[in-house]
């Protein structure tokens, strides 16, 4: 008989995590300043009305003009722990929608796979964590404590969304997170920091020709590009490849010159600029790694009178770690087992997620959740419906092996 009721929930749990990935990746939600509806308000919408009717108690606050973070609550009443999901609303751009083979928001079924922005990151584990609300919610599971659903927005950029929760109090007393993102179910226990840095180098226009009457920035910066590959070096013999998240890295990615006006190929420029994308692992100091990069522009312009150049931090996102032992890592490492009959696989998020700063508010986090990790982002993303399925599951036995106890 438990079996056979198991095998209905799981049933109904399945269609109804389908239908609810279709209809939020059919609200596009990819953030267009200046475009009408070029924002997270519809969907934020749809998911705070979703929650509503499940029984949740639910607010909507307004981050930006409609930029809306949504906080679902299942409170059970009994004094216990908290724990948290997260899932953001915000999806990146479909980019040339001629490329795609399906409706970037149709959220089509082909052969067992939804395709469409958001299905894998990450519409589709949103949609898991509140079906597995409302599957504990139908069922009367006993639990103590409470489960919040942390529905932010701005994920994909500047993570304004999870920034505003924390500021208003949400997340204090929270003694646990579940960040609901693309990890094909592997249980992420660390994740990368990110440092985002502008470098500008000034430096005289002047013709071509003439190039001594003028002070040209590129030269001058390609020193800095190759200072900052020694140093990555230096950094990846001392640190070694870490087990989970791999060699660090210090990447220049734009590189602009001049940074305002025309270029033109006999002209020296005034201005050249890079932006680097800088991902560290454990064991790395992000403010030692700022001095280490402003020590190599110092030493530049000690050695070349006409070296200029400034430093600017755009962003700066630690690197963070969980104790496997931790109770939140515990509960869904036996919750991994309890559905799939498999130990669990331990491993780290190769970029930063809303989690970054849920750690830095002294929150345990544990990142997890169905997709392919390779696929976010691309032309053609789709998420396993069998992923959906299981992951759905996954969350809905690790809130009662978290809250039970």
């Amino acid at each position: 008989m438990i079996l056979v009721e198991q095998k209905q929930r799981v049933e109904r749990d399945s269609k109804e995590v389908v239908a609810l990935t279709q209809e939020l990746v059919r609200i596009p939600s990819v953030y267009r300043p200046g475009t009408e509806d070029g924002n997270e308000q519809a969907v934020a919408e749809y998911v705070a009305s979703y929650m509503k009717k499940m029984g949740l108690e639910v607010h909507m606050e307004e981050v930006e003009p409609g930029r809306p973070n949504v906080i679902g609550i299942l409170d059970s009443g009994r004094p216990g722990k908290t724990l948290l999901f997260e899932g953001h609303t915000d999806v990146v751009t479909e980019g040339d929608r001629s490329s795609w083979t399906y409706d970037p928001f149709g959220a089509e079924i082909v052969n067992g796979r939804m395709f469409g922005r958001g299905t894998n990151d990450t519409k589709g584990n949103l949609s898991c964590a509140i079906t597995a609300i409302h599957s504990l919610i139908q069922d009367r599971e006993t639990i103590n404590g409470k489960i919040i659903m942390c529905v932010p927005c701005d994920e994909e950029g500047m993570m304004i969304g999870i920034k505003h929760f924390i500021e208003k109090g949400w997340a204090n007393g929270v003694d646990g997170a579940i960040i609901c993102e693309p990890e094909e179910n592997q249980l992420c226990v660390s994740q990368k920091g990110a440092m985002r840095i502008k470098v500008q180098v000034y430096g005289k226009q002047a013709h071509g020709a003439m190039p001594l009457t003028g002070v040209n920035p590129n030269t001058r910066m390609a020193k800095i590009i190759v200072a900052l590959d020694e140093l990555e070096q230096r950094e990846k013999e001392r640190l070694g490849k870490h087990v989970e998240l791999g060699w660090p890295s210090i990447t220049p990615t734009i590189l602009m010159a001049p940074t305002a006006g025309e270029p033109q190929i006999n002209v020296v420029p005034d201005q050249c600029m890079t932006t680097l994308d800088i991902r560290t692992v454990p064991g790395q100091d992000h403010e030692w790694l700022k001095k280490e990069i402003q020590s190599i522009i110092d030493r530049l312009a000690e050695q070349d009178l006409d070296f200029k150049a400034s430093l600017e931090v755009i962003e700066d996102r630690p690197w963070t770690s969980t104790d496997r032992e931790d109770p939140v890592v515990k509960a869904v490492a036996a919750a991994y087992t309890a559905v799939t009959g498999k130990a669990p696989v331990y491993n780290g998020v190769p970029g930063a997620t809303d989690g970054t700063f849920l750690h830095l508010a002294g929150i345990p986090i544990l990142t997890t959740g169905a997709g392919d990790r390779e696929v976010p982002h691309q032309t053609d993303e789709y998420v396993d419906i069998d992923d959906l399925v299981e992951t759905t599951q996954l969350y809905r036995e690790a809130a009662l092996q978290f809250l039970r106890k």
